[in-house]
């Protein structure tokens, strides 16, 4: 029975600190300081993480037209200008759906 503690232990631990160190590969670890006009012009997305129990640093996420994320820092001026930008964008009507289709004349 001793021996069975004793292989069973140490396994159930490393299995607790391999599940530990899976939650991280979604956090952002440190931010970027600056994006450029012509790399904010391909920005289509956002999204916030929280200070929760796996990630340690609150950060806004920029997703890029090709799926790149960016981490950036929530409380940079140029990073709520573009937040604002992108919500701004994302409640405008596309101009293909407001357009009056003519009657086909036949």
């Amino acid at each position: 029975m001793q021996c069975n503690t004793l292989f069973f232990l140490p396994s159930l631990s490393c299995l607790c600190l391999a599940l530990a160190q899976v939650s991280y590969d979604d956090c952002c670890l440190r931010y970027v300081t600056h994006l450029n006009h012509k790399t904010q012009k391909h920005v289509v997305d956002y999204r916030r993480q929280e200070t929760d129990g796996s990630c340690n640093i609150p950060a806004v996420i920029f997703i890029m037209k090709k799926g790149r994320m960016l981490c950036t820092n929530p409380k940079e001026n140029w990073v709520m200008k573009l937040m604002k930008n992108i919500d701004q964008k994302k409640a405008k009507p596309s101009k293909t759906s407001t357009r009056k289709r003519r009657p086909k004349s036949g």
